[in-house]
């Protein structure tokens, strides 16, 4: 079962004065903006892009090449990156149906959707191979770590050719799901009465937001979980304590050299998110200086992840690119500090973080 974080956020009766009703900074214009500014354009984004990659692969199948293997591979690294920038957002319609697991499983320390791509390969399961079965089918044979090792797993090469015809079309058929499911998130985020109208106006009739201080509790969570989902999942499950206790494939996107690019993602997002929001503006003016530390930091750490490309196990052995993924631990755990406890206590928001369930 994949890792599920959360975040209890102990409320007083009414959230600090800058996020109340009667103040220049209303709660649901900071949620609207957040939807309106970041979430519904990264959704698109993303789609875009699922739909291209979908495309990609079944031009690959139709007419193998290695020219054609490298678009779909280029499509898949494009998509790496939409999704990364929007994964931050582990609230409202990606987390119904499973669509969030159907997307990513991960980590899957145990292999088991490993196992269960290569036994589909091996066996050439043709219900994998269609997209409406496959969606039935455990959620780590549907998403982007499914389609990653087809596309750079063991016998990929075989893509470039026509020996392998039923990797490619069970290639395209988890390409077929990724965009499907983007498609439905999208479009879930855009419906006038659906999740986005509840989290923007909250009130004593809302089933999940009863008042401002929730909906913002839940944009605040949205920081904190990433944060550390970032820097305690997904940095330190392949970065260890000393290059002895590196295990570079751990790391999530190894085999297609996307791990750092995911990172730069995720903190390219939460700052998108942050500044879409404005929520530094509810700040008081003694405390503004918090929202451009965080934007700053959030900037610094991207730059760290964007300075390591190309294999991961390279960059783990090399003294430079090492340095920089110990820096940008440093700056998640200082931004966990600085929104988890600062910003919090600033809105009169008490933050207890969550340990990491799940096996």
């Amino acid at each position: 079962m994949s890792k599920r974080l959360a975040v209890v956020l102990a409320l007083p009766l009414v959230l600090a004065c800058a996020l109340s009703a009667s103040a220049a900074v209303k709660a649901s214009d900071v949620i609207q903006r957040a939807i309106d500014g970041f979430v519904r354009p990264a959704y698109t984004r993303l789609h875009d892009h699922a739909d291209s990659l979908s495309n990609a692969v079944r031009t690959l199948c139709d007419a193998p090449s290695q020219d054609h293997l490298d678009a779909a591979r280029a499509e898949f690294s494009g998509t790496v990156d939409a999704w990364s920038v929007v994964e931050i957002i582990r609230i409202g319609p990606i987390t119904q149906n499973n669509r969030l697991e159907r997307m990513l499983f991960w980590p899957d320390r145990k292999s088991i959707g490993l196992r269960q791509v290569q036994a589909a390969l091996a066996s050439k399961d043709r219900t994998a191979a269609d997209p409406a079965q496959l969606a039935t089918k455990s959620v780590a044979m549907q998403g982007l770590g499914a389609l990653e090792f087809v596309l750079y797993g063991d016998g990929a090469e075989r893509l470039a050719g026509k020996d392998d015809p039923y990797r490619c079309a069970y290639g395209a058929a988890v390409a077929g799901n990724i965009e499907t499911i983007a498609a439905e998130v999208s479009d879930a985020w855009n419906k006038p009465d659906g999740f986005a109208a509840l989290w923007a106006n909250p009130g004593p009739q809302n089933a999940l937001y009863r008042d401002g201080t929730e909906a913002v509790t839940e944009l605040v969570g949205v920081f904190i979980n990433e944060l550390e989902l970032v820097r305690d999942v997904r940095l330190k499950g392949f970065l260890g304590s000393s290059p002895e206790a590196d295990k570079p494939k751990q790391a999530i996107y190894w085999r297609s050299q996307n791990t750092t690019r995911s990172l730069t993602g995720n903190l390219s997002g939460m700052d998108a998110l942050f500044q879409a929001s404005q929520l530094g503006d509810a700040l008081s003016p003694d405390a503004r200086w918090m929202a451009e530390s965080i934007h700053i930091q959030l900037v610094n750490g991207a730059a760290d992840a964007t300075a390591i490309r190309g294999p991961i196990d390279k960059a783990l052995a090399d003294p430079t690119l090492r340095q920089k993924l110990d820096h940008f631990s440093l700056v998640t755990s200082s931004l966990s500090t600085l929104i988890g406890t600062r910003l919090t206590a600033e809105f009169g928001l008490t933050a207890g973080f969550s340990s990491l369930d799940g096996d």
